[in-house]
């Protein structure tokens, strides 16, 4: 499949694992790759691209399953290597019979979020893109070992007699607030840009 020219994607993305429910709205140009939709998410999500992430959907054109992302060069898995986002476009992928795949971010707390093409509408010549449409609950913290970490993270900060209350305040930057999203305050930045950082710069 072809990008449509003008066609904006728009997606649901819920984060699994976490009650209630963290999820975010997202409308894309259908011209992204992988990498930029990568971004979008982190930016909508309100992750801070600390660790690696991967994408897992099925590639129409063969019927199997397959990963997007950074590319391992020592990954021993040759079967089913992981495809450069950057070089992936998301309409070659996502369509309305193939609505469906899994984001992972940071292999070791595995955020993994349900993402949702909803449906491709023609752009808005009077909008600016991405954008976010709407979501409720603040993102988890990084760092805080996934949705298990997660939970005690937030029992311990909800509850003043916790051993670990004044430590995890501390931690976190003194408080916070998970039921806290306005989707007007979501900023994206520049896929590009973001990608040079990460790989040319280093």
């Amino acid at each position: 499949m072809v990008a449509e020219t003008g066609k904006i994607y728009d997606f649901e993305v819920s984060l699994r694992g976490v009650e209630p429910q963290v999820w975010r709205s997202i409308q894309v140009p259908g011209e992204y790759n992988f990498w930029d939709l990568h971004v979008a998410l982190q930016d909508a999500m309100g992750w801070k691209d600390y660790h690696l992430h991967e994408f897992e959907i099925i590639n129409p054109a063969t019927g199997h399953m397959v990963r997007i992302g950074i590319p391992d060069e020592d990954s021993l898995d040759e079967e089913r290597p992981t495809l450069p986002g950057w070089e992936t476009r998301i309409s070659e992928y996502f369509a309305p019979e193939n609505a469906a795949a899994t984001y992972t971010y940071d292999f070791g707390d595995d955020w993994e979020h349900a993402i949702t093409l909803r449906e491709t509408l023609d752009r808005d010549p009077k909008t600016v893109y991405p954008r976010c449409t709407g979501g409720a609950r603040a993102c988890p913290p990084e760092d805080c070992g996934g949705p298990w970490g997660y939970q005690d993270f937030l029992e311990a900060i909800g509850d003043p007699g916790h051993e670990e209350h004044v430590r995890m305040l501390e931690w976190i930057g003194g408080s916070f607030d998970p039921e806290a999203f306005d989707p007007g305050a979501v900023s994206f930045d520049d896929p590009e840009e973001r990608w040079r950082l990460a790989f040319q710069d280093q």
